[in-house]
């Protein structure tokens, strides 16, 4: 056998054997991620101001209400459904404004006013340790 059939058997057998496990760590990363509970930030950030956001978590955008001493937490996509502005929470009123174009969302994201007609998207929230965690509705 000549040096390059060698070779290219090896590298043949190499590439043969990893597809598998390259397969597997690509497709059980994707789907885990969208159902699993996801550590967004600590309960240090929270109580620091009561909320939390999280712009790249591995959920999406994330803007968590409360504090570690509370028993419910609100958890949200903070991303305004009428032009895509990043919402933020008026705790007074308990609930989300965008500085856009004025729409209102409850603290269960359902729209309270316009222009918005869909929901902000919600998730579950609670924390473990010290870690704020959310886990999509």
């Amino acid at each position: 056998m000549k040096r390059r059939d060698f070779i290219n058997w090896v590298g043949l057998g190499w590439i043969a054997s990893s597809l598998p496990v390259a397969i597997a760590a690509c497709s059980s990363g994707t789907t885990s991620a969208s159902k699993d509970w996801q550590t967004v930030g600590t309960s240090a950030e929270l109580d620091k101001t009561g909320k939390l956001l999280a712009k790249n978590s591995p959920v999406g955008p994330v803007l968590v209400v409360g504090t570690s001493k509370a028993k419910n937490l609100t958890a949200v996509n903070p991303t305004c459904t009428h032009a895509g502005c990043t919402v933020g929470w008026q705790a007074q009123a308990k609930k989300f404004t965008c500085p856009c174009h004025g729409s209102e969302f409850g603290a269960d994201g359902k729209v309270q006013k316009g222009p918005a007609t869909e929901p902000l998207k919600t998730y579950a929230a609670k924390i473990e340790g010290n870690s704020v965690l959310v886990k999509p509705t």
